[in-house]
């Protein structure tokens, strides 16, 4: 039988039952555990749930959604978010079925302006894979770790006593309460916490499709096409494993032929005929979303704390969303680990992990309004500080 939680003193208290002759009995002996609601089951959320769990917390995840899988398209993880998935025990699924391209360079229409060699003996280390296989490896650590997964159970709100408001009526009170459920987070808007919320110019087409004859030499690299003649188009070529190839296609939100969906492959062929065979390819697959910011006040209310899109949603430009996303749910659950006062520890762990996710914020939204990729990734740039972090939680001299 699940082992059930009654609050008692802040504490939630896991009893093991006794079935005699069909009536369930309650051992005397109980042992204090600490309790984690979470809504959404995605990157952060299962993260959180991973990290809490392994010292020593009861949790379980709230999904709204009838299944737990993820949105089909490609994903960047950098060297921090690597760190991440080893501290979780998701590193080594992860790297079996990821890509690791020899190089990432920028074209503008046809002109090849900037090369940086990748994963090999340099700084920059970047694995790129589906997000399913992403998902799928965060998921099999949670499963074997025994945590308890709801779907079709979506989060109305919270409050900041620590308590989850669940569509279907109940309320979950627990030591702690986190909003993991995305840009639109019900958990985040309930307690009111947004400072700003800003929408660029400029949207993205997410799509996977085979790599079909884009293979070998240069289609083995990450390149970002642009083409601003006869109208402003980026692609960011991508290629996931042998045979999968992400592509994120830009295009402003005025611009309705290149921006509707089904996707209307002759307008990008037009700008990108070498990527003729991948364009014809997409059918009716992928969505248009609009690049977005969102900035919040804080990042917590009482025992209740927000994490990944539902507290610091940024556009894809850096290819740091997962990355701060899985970064900050590892470095909450170290705060509260031990901590005897939930909320100070939350005010600490904001303190600590705030500033560099708003600088990278700050400057994937710049990249987004400007359009300044299209001269080439600046790698040189402080851009790079989140990829090149330590995360909160992970020993420095970790073997990758």
């Amino acid at each position: 039988m699940k082992a059930t939680h009654g609050s008692r003193h802040g504490r939630f208290m896991v009893r093991q039952a006794h079935h005699e002759a069909g009536v369930g009995r309650w051992d005397a002996e109980e042992e204090a555990v600490r309790h984690a609601e979470i809504a959404g089951a995605g990157f952060a959320g299962l993260t959180a749930a991973i990290a809490l769990r392994q010292r020593g917390w009861s949790v379980r995840v709230h999904e709204a959604d009838a299944e737990l899988r993820a949105f089909g398209a490609g994903i960047f993880i950098w060297e921090n978010g690597l760190r991440v998935l080893k501290a979780i025990g998701a590193y080594d699924d992860v790297v079996a079925g990821a890509y690791a391209a020899p190089g990432y360079h920028t074209s503008r229409d046809g002109e090849r302006l900037a090369y940086e060699r990748i994963n090999g003996a340099n700084r920059f280390r970047l694995l790129t894979m589906t997000r399913q296989h992403l998902y799928a490896a965060i998921l099999a650590a949670a499963r074997r770790m025994d945590i308890e997964i709801i779907t079709s159970s979506a989060a109305t709100g919270a409050a900041p006593e620590g308590v989850l408001h669940l569509a279907d009526g109940r309320s979950m009170p627990a030591d702690l309460v986190i909003g993991a459920d995305g840009v639109r987070s019900a958990v985040r808007d309930s307690l009111g916490l947004i400072d700003a919320r800003n929408k660029y110019q400029d949207g993205i087409i997410r799509v996977l499709v085979g790599r079909a004859t884009l293979k070998g030499g240069v289609w083995d690299d990450v390149i970002d096409f642009w083409s601003f003649s006869p109208r402003p188009l980026r692609i960011l070529y991508t290629p996931c494993g042998e045979d999968d190839l992400y592509m994120a296609m830009m295009a402003p939100t005025a611009d309705r032929e290149a921006s509707s969906i089904p996707v209307n492959a002759e307008v990008w062929i037009r700008s990108f005929p070498q990527l003729a065979p991948a364009l014809s390819a997409i059918g009716d697959r992928g969505r248009y979303d609009l690049y977005e910011t969102t900035t919040l006040k804080r990042w917590s209310a009482g025992r209740t704390a927000l994490i990944g899109d539902a507290a610091h949603a940024m556009p894809p430009t850096l290819a740091q969303g997962a990355g701060c996303a899985m970064m900050n749910a590892l470095s909450l659950a170290v705060a509260v680990s031990d901590a005897d006062d939930i909320d100070a520890a939350l005010r600490r762990w904001e303190a600590r992990e705030r500033p560099l996710t708003d600088h990278t914020q700050s400057r994937a939204a710049h990249l987004a309004g400007s359009r300044a990729l299209a001269d080439g990734m600046p790698w040189e740039d402080d851009c790079f500080r989140a990829a090149r972090h330590i995360p909160t939680g992970t020993p420095p001299q970790m073997h990758l």
